[in-house]
């Protein structure tokens, strides 16, 4: 099962992210999470201390592991540069394993954006790539509000790509403008999960709206939840209805996996 989450910032992809990964791992099954994103918080989410977290580097920060895998410096046009650098190392190297997860940081490029042609986008990328060909039992990867870092031709690996909204057009919007931008890398499996639902009107409201889209599932506000986020654990630890409704959302995974087979 290899899953691809992202939605408009805020979301709470990372929550989804974590949540999913965590719940993997207590069925004994061998779980990779990507933070692919600026923000990097799915270390906490997934349970790591603050000490943990920030002993695990993005690689898209480490200038000297990038300049000698592609012979560039980061943060350079330059005219020559490996396109398919050597990673199959980097996964054990640089990761971290804590219930159950094994955790690995891109980070983002935070030269050019999404598409740069640059040392750190080719390593990254083919990073990626890596991971989404090899033989993981379950690949998370918590990404930003687009399809940084996937390629064409390593898309059909992806299993799911799910986008995250709440309750509002400019999460809809949002939504819409990914799936645009995952169909041009030929990814068709995009679905909805809707998150920060307080009412059946919100739960309506983002089906009415969404209508491009399955709805795997939706999440109830819940302030342990927010207990969590403030405490700086997992949201695993500290909100079991929470943990029902991802279990949900996972079953309808499975089933759409099954369908497809």
């Amino acid at each position: 099962m290899k899953l691809a989450i992202t939605g408009k910032g805020g979301v709470g992809k990372t929550t989804l992210s974590s949540l999913l990964a965590r719940l993997y791992a207590t069925e004994g099954r061998n779980v990779t999470a990507i933070e692919a994103n600026l923000d990097q918080n799915l270390a906490m989410a997934l349970g790591f201390s603050p000490e943990e977290a920030q002993s695990i580097k993005p690689i898209a920060e480490l200038t000297d592991l990038i300049e000698e895998r592609t012979g560039a410096k980061p943060g350079t046009q330059a005219p020559f540069y490996k396109l398919n650098p050597k990673v199959d190392d980097l996964p054990e190297r640089f990761s971290l394993t804590k219930n159950g997860v094994r955790l690995l940081l891109l980070g983002a490029v935070k030269s050019g954006g999404s598409g740069c042609f640059c040392p750190e986008s080719a390593l990254l990328r083919t990073l990626m790539t890596h991971l989404l060909l090899s033989k993981t039992d379950v690949l998370i990867m918590d990404m930003d509000a687009g399809v940084e870092h996937l390629s064409r031709g390593t898309t059909e690996s992806v299993d799911a790509f799910i986008i995250v909204v709440e309750p509002g057009k400019r999460s809809i919007q949002t939504a819409e403008t990914i799936r645009k931008l995952a169909q041009d890398l030929g990814i068709n499996k995009a679905y909805i999960v809707g998150n920060k639902i307080t009412s059946e009107q919100d739960r309506q409201f983002i089906i009415k709206n969404a209508t491009n889209f399955e709805v795997l599932g939706f999440i109830n506000i819940d302030p342990n939840v927010r207990e969590a986020d403030l405490k700086g654990i997992s949201a695993f630890d500290n909100a079991p209805q929470v943990i029902d409704e991802i279990k949900s959302i996972k079953t309808r995974l499975e089933e759409i996996s099954q369908e497809k087979s």
